[in-house]
């Protein structure tokens, strides 16, 4: 591959493009920014749990690398050979042991205090999930697909020209962007047709590894509409770098007309036609996509 391809892959993750893929969906802060410093703005409630405990952690981190600056300055300066020629001899000093020893055990409990009911909240999938989607991953592109109204779609990197024409942001867009409710408990299995990929939405809070013969789960509830991006956040070969992730977070009612165009329905909506008085039932079969090839960009 040649380097301004390498050079193109990533800097895409820190790149912002404006645009909307969905005309009525506006767009989010879901993607990278320019500069930033911090994590992406939180679009669900778990995320936004992730980044006070980043925080958190971060005056945890700043507190103890001033402290041992501080001390590492102050020993140079105390006991340097100039203002210190006869150095002193000892063997050990109990305090100075037990303040080292107990004092990185508290910060170790609180940080574990903190931490892992987040990791309970983050693992528990909640009972009463309201849609389930299944992910798999595939070299090098995305099949989704929403077993309960029969619908799958295939999702692959959108080429450049296509990207740049509509406004969306090259090397983040999809030709097949996935929607999702607002408001809505979704269940995600995930899982790999080949080797490992990891399904990842930052402003979600999610990374879930795809693993072929296995299926993982994890959860996430979006609380604001917007377009929101991800990529697969593990290294599966040589475009890897061409494995977008575009998820719309709508209304009940644009998603739930979205899965009627993909010629899908949910079990408890009504049925799309009525059966003729001789018994004989039509019925329209799910919209699959056929498989994908691998993303339009050339390896080089």
């Amino acid at each position: 591959m040649k380097r301004g391809a390498w050079i193109a892959s990533i800097a895409a993750g820190a790149m912002s493009f404006a645009g909307a893929a969905h005309a009525t969906t506006p767009l989010r802060e879901g993607q990278p920014t320019p500069g930033a410093v911090h994590l992406q703005p939180a679009a669900t409630e778990i995320m936004r749990e992730i980044t006070a405990f980043h925080d958190f952690l971060l005056w945890i981190i700043i507190a103890i690398s001033v402290f041992v600056a501080a001390l590492l300055v102050w020993v140079m300066v105390r006991y340097n050979r100039r203002a210190n020629p006869t150095p002193r001899k000892f063997t050990h000093n109990i305090l100075v042991e037990v303040i080292w020893t107990v004092v990185p055990v508290l910060i170790l409990v609180v940080i574990a205090w903190k931490s892992f009911p987040l990791i309970y909240r983050e693992e528990r999938i909640p009972d009463q999930a309201e849609l389930t989607l299944k992910v798999t991953g595939n070299s090098w592109f995305w099949n989704f697909e929403y077993p309960d109204a029969g619908v799958t779609i295939a999702a692959n990197l959108l080429p450049e020209e296509d990207a740049r024409a509509s406004g969306r942001p090259y090397l983040l867009a999809t030709t097949a962007p996935l929607l999702v409710p607002v408001d809505t408990t979704v269940r995600v299995l995930v899982t790999s047709n080949d080797v490992i990929h990891a399904f990842a939405v930052p402003a979600f809070g999610v990374k879930e590894d795809a693993i072929q013969g296995r299926v993982n789960e994890t959860w996430f509830n979006v609380d604001r509409p917007g377009i929101y991006y991800g990529q697969c956040s593990e290294l599966c070969g040589i475009n890897h770098a061409y494995m977008p992730i575009e998820i719309h977070a709508v209304s009940r009612e644009e998603f739930d007309a979205w899965i009627a165009e993909q010629g899908g329905a949910f079990a408890s909506a009504e049925p799309a036609t009525t059966p003729a008085a001789t018994g004989t039932t039509t019925t329209t079969p799910p919209a699959t996509e056929p498989p994908a090839a691998a993303p339009s960009t050339t390896t080089r």
